[in-house]
């Protein structure tokens, strides 16, 4: 047992394997280590990782486009 709430149990030995079975609640995340350190890896590059923006042209600014109406609309 770890806690009150977590059981760990031998499943199965076969030669130099053991299969073991985690019983353990659902907000319990359970991993082996070689996934939680694939894991803590990829997070850690995620965060220190710059974030590339597409860049995007709006065009004019308002004032740009209005001044731009008014000298159509004149003669």
């Amino acid at each position: 047992m770890i806690g009150d709430d977590i059981s760990i149990s031998i499943i199965e030995t076969r030669g130099d394997q053991v299969r073991i079975g985690i019983d353990a609640p659902k907000s319990v995340k359970v991993f082996r280590q070689e996934v939680f350190d694939a894991i803590k890896a990829e997070n850690r590059a995620a965060a220190e990782s710059k974030p590339v923006l597409p860049v995007v042209d709006f065009g004019a600014p308002k004032q740009e486009k209005a001044n731009e109406i008014t000298k159509v609309k004149q003669p």
